[in-house]
């Protein structure tokens, strides 16, 4: 587990209670009230049918209770999740093999398989951690959650990548669109899409957000679900930020 976005003590309160509440988990509208004598595993199959998609785990996520926590585990063995709290504000990545506890109010799960970006919600009713009134202003828009400078070009291309999951509305999956589709999109050679890909990920890969490289001087495969997962979760793109796209294509017209 790794925070994308800097220390829990420095953007939370402690409560200093720990929970012994019940959790709730959603999914396109679906919910779950767990309590904690139970565990509640969630795949392909398990507790939480996800979807029958041959590139999820049949059990991929696990919620437990112990130690006076609600964890959050991810048991599979290549699929990784990011978590967002806080208004995306604090960030985690869940790689295979790796386990949380679950500290805020409301979180939100968001994981790839395939060609397709799951969201599912986690609602404590109680926490140990509150969030901040200073982290509070930073998601509501009036300071920088994490200074971060793109270029036009290269926020393009991130809003093309996650336009799907940005359009989406009350719909808890959505179609990850190839880099072909997205180069498409923009009006651009898939030679300037994966140059400016590169950077992005570069760029990012440079701040400390996990889940970009594969290895020493080697791009993750996965990148542009992790991009994507990242950039939405975090706030980078917003929906307001679908009108890019828009003028981008009003001006290949030109």
């Amino acid at each position: 587990m790794a925070h994308d976005t800097g220390a829990i003590e420095e953007s939370t309160i402690p409560s200093g209670v720990s929970s012994t509440k019940k959790l709730r988990v959603e999914f396109a509208g679906e919910w779950h009230e767990l309590s904690p004598d139970q565990q509640f595993t969630i795949g392909r199959e398990g507790d939480l049918e996800v979807d029958d998609n041959q590139y999820l785990h049949r059990i991929f996520l696990e919620i437990s209770f112990y130690d006076g926590l609600w964890w959050l585990a991810n048991v599979g063995s290549r699929l990784s999740a990011t978590v967002s709290s806080a208004g995306g504000a604090v960030q985690s990545w869940l790689s295979p093999g790796a386990r949380m506890p679950i500290v805020f109010a409301e979180s939100v799960v968001v994981f790839t398989a395939g060609p397709t970006t799951y969201e599912l919600n986690l609602h404590a009713d109680e926490a140990p951690f509150a969030v901040s009134s200073a982290i509070q202003n930073q998601v509501s828009g009036e300071t920088t959650v994490m200074p971060v400078s793109f270029t036009p070009l290269q926020k393009l291309l991130i809003v093309a990548l996650a336009e799907p999951m940005l359009r989406r509305d009350g719909v808890s999956m959505s179609e990850l669109p190839s880099s072909t589709v997205a180069a498409q999109r923009l009006g651009w050679t898939m030679s300037k899409f994966n140059r400016k890909l590169d950077n992005v990920c570069d760029k990012l890969d440079r701040m400390g957000v996990q889940g970009l490289r594969g290895g020493p001087g080697k791009l993750a495969t996965n990148r542009r679900a992790r991009l994507v997962e990242y950039a939405v979760s975090s706030n980078l793109v917003t929906r307001d930020d679908l009108a890019l796209l828009e003028d981008e294509a009003l001006r290949a017209q030109d």
